[in-house]
């Protein structure tokens, strides 16, 4: 298992080539509102104005649609030049699931790939490490019998600490905190680590003084 991640992706997608991906899908009147938008973000620095030349704007809710038209076109691409393919390619938005069946020697050579397409993409990679691989809030892990399964994952620096139940604030924020990482465990866990999880999560409620009837 192994996972890619693309370094600064709204800031690198080119906008001239995703004009050119996107007149293949809209008239000139919405390519022309698509121009105005991705080349008119100016800012102010100490009294000076930037324009930025090149990528989307972080926030601005065009940026995610534009750079997965530019990634869908890169991975086709991608794919389609190398000789040694993935078994399994999955992405969401710069990041990507992989399953790769060639060695890592050859593994390798797929990232010097990767990276050698355009000047303004580049790609770190992550290994799985005792058969656990983290992607995105996923922890997907090798079983014994070769299956994968998967849980909830927490980066090492996670503290448990949430929304306090003595904090000032509205009972439905409170409430939010515990429904929603409930539906968390629920979506990402599978049957067999699902119970755990939720047995996890009753000891952090109980840390940030929720009650059992809360709970």
């Amino acid at each position: 298992m192994v996972s890619f991640d693309m370094v600064s992706l709204f800031t690198k997608v080119p906008v001239e080539e995703s004009f050119t991906l996107l007149s293949q899908h809209f008239s000139k009147d919405i390519l022309a509102l698509y121009k105005h938008v991705l080349t008119s973000t100016y800012f102010c620095v100490d009294g000076q104005f930037y324009e930025r030349t090149d990528g989307v704007a972080m926030g601005s809710p065009l940026s995610p649609v534009i750079a997965n038209f530019y990634m869908e076109d890169f991975e086709m691409k991608a794919i389609k030049q190398t000789t040694h393919k993935p078994a399994c390619w999955y992405r969401y938005v710069d990041d990507t699931f992989v399953i790769w069946p060639h060695g890592k020697e050859k593994l390798t050579d797929f990232l010097n790939h990767l990276n050698g397409i355009h000047n303004n993409t580049q790609f770190t990679m992550e290994i799985e490490d005792e058969g656990h691989l983290p992607f995105l809030d996923i922890d997907i892990y090798r079983k014994m019998d070769g299956f994968l399964r998967h849980r909830v994952y927490r980066k090492p620096t996670h503290t448990n600490l949430y929304l306090h139940q003595k904090s000032h604030h509205h009972p439905a924020n409170k409430h939010s905190v515990l429904s929603s990482l409930v539906h968390t465990a629920t979506a990402l866990c599978d049957q067999e680590s699902l119970a755990p999880e939720l047995t996890f999560l009753t000891h952090v409620f109980k840390q940030n003084s929720y009650s059992h009837q809360q709970i």
